[in-house]
């Protein structure tokens, strides 16, 4: 499969505090990559700076081979190709379900009023949700709130989705209805990078899982190799931690 993402040498500093040293790794057309790690491992602010919502301090990301840190690249143009789902949801409290999910389409892409809630309505009941396209956010529960703004990512026909913790917010009977989404979306073929807790994920849903320790790639490769025979310590020590949960 063609490379759809290649980062090299990324590194982000904030003041004196390094988040990310070195980062190199490649993402190939519908890979399901999932990055792992304990909270402050520079998992989230890595996922940032790909979809140049961070200033990467060194380094060069690449997106279909150009290298989208240079000046003259449209940024806005490329976040249109680069969906991004988030932990707190982000939908706009005063529209309702269908116009969050139009909104980008109309702005971004130009899309006529008609076309744009074509596809708003066609992602919804998608994610299921089609039912609920005149409910406000706060009428929402939290895993309908993250089916929205999943169904408003894939509206803008992204090339490549990118997931922020997007179940870590949720009540843990709600998370079971996002993963179901993640998991039918990586079945048709979606390239998806996925910034997880949920190990299960990782490990059953992912075809690449990369291991994030003090800003750096510790380790990647293979789920089943990954999780069955860790190379590093940390990560031996960073599964057994989720495997005992499990087992509780």
């Amino acid at each position: 499969m063609p490379e759809i993402l290649k980062i090299e040498h990324l590194s982000k500093t904030f003041g004196t505090n390094v988040v990310l040293k070195d980062i190199d790794f490649e993402v190939k057309t519908g890979d399901v990559t999932s990055i792992i790690g304990a909270s402050g491992s520079g998992k989230s602010t890595l996922l940032r700076c790909i979809n140049l919502l961070e200033t990467p301090t060194a380094g060069r990301i690449f997106f279909h081979g150009e290298n989208i840190l240079d000046d003259r690249v449209d940024e806005s143009k490329y976040r249109s190709k680069v969906g991004m789902v988030f932990q707190s949801f982000n939908l706009f409290n005063n529209h309702s379900v269908l116009s969050n999910c139009m909104v980008g389409q109309i702005k971004v892409l130009k899309k006529s009023k008609e076309d744009a809630k074509q596809a708003a309505l066609f992602y919804l009941h998608k994610v299921g949700m089609a039912s609920y396209i005149n409910a406000k956010p706060h009428q929402l529960s939290g895993g309908q709130k993250q089916r929205v703004a999943i169904a408003r990512a894939l509206a803008m026909q992204p090339e490549i989705l990118l997931f922020d913790e997007p179940t870590s917010a949720l009540d843990p009977e709600m998370v079971g209805e996002v993963l179901d989404v993640m998991k039918a979306l990586a079945k048709e073929g979606t390239t998806m990078l996925v910034v997880t807790h949920e190990m299960a994920f990782a490990r059953e849903v992912s075809n690449h899982v990369v291991y994030m320790l003090d800003g750096k790639i510790e380790e990647e490769g293979n789920p089943k190799q990954l999780f069955k025979n860790p190379k590093s310590q940390q990560l031996r020590d960073f599964l057994s931690r989720f495997t005992n949960q499990e087992q509780q």
